[in-house]
Formats: C-alpha cells, sequence, structure tokens
C-alpha cells in the first residue's frame, strides 16, 4: 500500500481514537492494532504522540476550515450561514470525529500537541469572527463587543448542532443541513 494511503487509515484510526479518550487516551499501539500496521511502522511516520496528534488536528482543521473558505466569499447574508452549516456537516459525513478532534482539550498545556490544536482552533474561530461580523454589520451592527459575542454565539451554536448530528447518526449530513437551514430561517 502506498504510504500516504496508509497515513490516511493511521490518521483515520488516531482521529477515531482521540474523538472518544482524547490526547491522554492516543495509544499509538492501539492505533496501529486497529490499522494491522507495527507500532514501529506509526513512530516512524509520525514521529510521536505528538506527532500523531499534531496531524489529526492539523487535517481536522484543515479540512473543515478549507470547506468553510469559499462561502465566506458570498454575501452577507442569513444564507451564509446556512452555508457554512451545510459544508461542515458535508465535509463531517466523511469523518465525524474531525470535530472532536479539534474540541479535544486534553492535550499538554505546551508543545508541538497545544500548539497544532490552537492553531487549527484559531482558523475556524477567525472564520467565525469574518462570517458572523459580515452578517451582522451588513444589518447595520458594527459595535466591536457586539461582533465579538455574536461570533462566539455562533461558534457554540454551531458544536451544539454537530454534537446533536453525532448523537443521532441515522440523520445524514443532507437532512442536518436542511435542519439547520429551517432553524436559521427562522431568525432571518
Amino acid at each position: 500500500m502506498p504510504r500516504a494511503q496508509r497515513e490516511e487509515q493511521i490518521l483515520d484510526a488516531a482521529a477515531e481514537q482521540i474523538a472518544h479518550v482524547g490526547y491522554a487516551g492516543l495509544s499509538l499501539g492501539t492505533v496501529a492494532e486497529r490499522v494491522g500496521v507495527s507500532k514501529p511502522l506509526v513512530y516512524s511516520y509520525f514521529g510521536t504522540k505528538d506527532g500523531l496528534y499534531s496531524a489529526c488536528v492539523h487535517r481536522a482543521g484543515r479540512t473543515i476550515a478549507d470547506a468553510i473558505e469559499p462561502v465566506l466569499a458570498g454575501p452577507p447574508e442569513l444564507a451564509m450561514a446556512e452555508a457554512t452549516l451545510a459544508a461542515i456537516f458535508g465535509v463531517l459525513a466523511r469523518r465525524p470525529h474531525d470535530w472532536n478532534v479539534l474540541a479535544d482539550r486534553t492535550h499538554p498545556v505546551d508543545g508541538p500537541a497545544a500548539e497544532a490544536a490552537r492553531a487549527a482552533r484559531r482558523r475556524i474561530a477567525e472564520q467565525a469572527a469574518t462570517g458572523s461580523g459580515a452578517v451582522l454589520t451588513a444589518r447595520g451592527v458594527t459595535d466591536p463587543v457586539d461582533l465579538s459575542i455574536m461570533a462566539e454565539v455562533w461558534m457554540g451554536m454551531v458544536g451544539a448542532m454537530v454534537a446533536w448530528w453525532q448523537r443521532h447518526p441515522e440523520v445524514s449530513a443532507e437532512t442536518m443541513a436542511a435542519r439547520t437551514e429551517r432553524l436559521i430561517a427562522a431568525f432571518g
């Protein structure tokens, strides 16, 4: 198997484990066993537990943020919020654990794992501030404190919607996007 494919398998297994037990419970041995490779192979690809965790966080953050990025170029309307949620659910349909990887707070306070997690979360927080700020500004709300509050409210709301969806795996990404579209429209 080509290295790139094997790395993806390892990252998939590690992300699933992180989603359930966080950095604190991440075991390279368990990941290797789930993928059917040796623990030394995992070490040779990622170096350390921090390296594997960082690679999972980078991938999850990049995947989610890259899906959101094109939406931010659209008009600052509630449709932007709907499109953002559709993009998030769409990209998480393939790897729902990516959201939990980004939300994990069990990593060390300092070091490569912490830096990777902070960078990924910061990019998504900046996107939230940009999008919610554009919608509010288009509606005449320009107070920086209001904009800051709304960015956090938006992030909390998105997190709650993803958490609900993860507890209801029978609901497809498309159905969830439609549900959130109805909910967002109710605020319009």
